[in-house]
């Protein structure tokens, strides 16, 4: 099993504003060190240049990153071990602060991709029912055995 991650932020202006600029100039060398990150395995894109945001229909300020890790030591070790925490702990600069959940974790099958949609249902149901084996926190986080009971990892093991 895979550990997918998906989070979502509220820019305070404009992606292409003298106020997101030291963001979107954080995105590239980010993207280069969480690519080359030891059990990375993959990351939704949408187009080649780091300030290529991924596009969606939830909301034209929102910011939503989607990506798949070897384990929750693996994307720990990135979020909270690497330069990336240079650039969350500057998250209030750049983006509204949310009073729900803004990130959510899941377990995968190895191979498949999730999709923006599901990472999308996924943080919505950890805002309706809190935290469960299929939508979690770091802080109340499921391992993948308590995930087994899902029909995605019973075809993994057929």
């Amino acid at each position: 099993m895979h550990l997918a991650q998906l989070n979502v932020a509220h820019m305070r202006a404009p992606m292409d504003s003298p106020e997101l600029a030291d963001f979107m100039a954080a995105l590239e060398p980010i993207y280069k060190i969480s690519d080359a990150t030891p059990g990375f395995v993959w990351r939704l894109k949408d187009g080649d240049a780091p300030q290529d945001l991924i596009q969606h229909d939830y909301g034209d300020y929102l910011v939503v990153n989607l990506s798949v890790w070897e384990s929750r030591d693996t994307l720990w070790d990135f979020v909270y071990r690497s330069a990336h925490l240079g650039v969350m702990q500057r998250r209030r600069e750049w983006f509204l602060r949310i009073a729900e959940p803004y990130t959510v974790m899941w377990w995968i099958p190895e191979g498949p991709e999730p999709t923006l949609k599901e990472g999308m249902e996924r943080l919505e149901l950890l805002r309706a029912e809190g935290p469960t084996p299929r939508a979690f926190t770091f802080k109340e986080f499921y391992d993948s055995n308590e995930a087994a009971w899902r029909p995605a990892a019973a075809e993994v093991r057929k």
